[in-house]
């Protein structure tokens, strides 16, 4: 008794410091993603035109940020709305390097990885905001470009790639067991870069939704966020995936049968003292 005690000790501690690296990462995720919510709330009121979505656009929705400000913006924001849903894939990613001999570092490079795709990708809603603003308020075809957007984002729920990239995110373990990035830190760069284009894949639809709606409109913001939360981990089935889709796809149909209802879904976020 004394020896199987003495034999299992090494891997009992280990077990432990695995649980203990385990909490500490995840409390990390989601204190990050706290404080970027925290600071989006905190920007907010003072961007009332990045609101309100296409519905504005023109001389009700001025645009006049930075190419550096926008995308410190954007990737805050994908910060607060992502970094919940890739706990799984950090906390594994994080025990393959821990076993490799790597310490903390590799995980933050994989974050790292992951945020440059979703702040390249911010370079597009910033040139659609720059090309917008010149655009007469009340311009006919800008409730009927967002129907389409909005149809096409309900549909994209239900194509092949939606379900291939969905698939990656929601097995973290087969996405690493299938993509060889190997065990060095410029390895660990090419997994976050890839699962983000991934989660790209998956949840770029939704997020051309949120353009439509107003980018910093915190209501369809965490509405949107819990959408990305439930689709990756908390339902295994298509179905939740294509009831989303339908609702996306509607939403789309109506806006082009009649264009004002988008200012009724899209309304001004009411001013906020921080």
């Amino acid at each position: 008794m004394v020896e199987v005690t003495r034999r299992d000790t090494p891997r009992t501690a280990y077990s432990v410091l695995e649980r203990r690296a385990t909490i500490a990462i995840a409390a990390a995720l989601l204190l990050l993603a706290a404080i970027a919510w925290w600071r989006i709330i905190a920007l907010a009121p003072g961007m009332d035109g990045m609101t309100m979505g296409l519905a504005a656009v023109g001389a009700a929705m001025p645009f006049d940020m930075g190419v550096f400000v926008f995308l410190g913006m954007w990737t805050t924001m994908m910060v607060a709305m992502m970094f919940p849903t890739v706990a799984p894939i950090v906390l594994l990613h994080r025990m393959v390097m821990r076993r490799a001999g790597h310490g903390v570092s590799a995980t933050v490079v994989f974050g790292a990885g992951y945020l440059t795709i979703w702040a390249v990708t911010g370079l597009v809603p910033l040139v659609m905001l720059v090309a917008f603003r010149d655009v007469a308020h009340g311009t006919a075809w800008i409730a009927t470009a967002a129907g389409i957007v909005l149809v096409i984002a309900g549909l994209y729920q239900f194509t092949p790639w939606k379900q291939t990239c969905l698939h990656a995110c929601r097995t973290p373990l087969t996405f690493l067991a299938t993509h060889n990035f190997g065990a060095s830190l410029s390895g660990a760069f090419r997994a976050g870069a890839s699962h983000g284009l991934y989660c790209l894949g998956c949840c770029w639809a939704l997020m051309a939704v949120l353009f439509v709606v107003g980018l910093m409109n915190l209501v369809w913001m965490a509405g949107i966020a819990l959408i990305f939360l439930v689709e990756k981990h908390l339902s295994r089935d298509a179905w939740f995936t294509r009831v989303v889709g339908t609702a996306v796809a509607l939403f789309g149909v109506v806006v082009l049968a009649q264009p004002h209802l988008l200012e009724v879904f899209t309304p001004e976020m009411p001013a906020m003292t921080m």
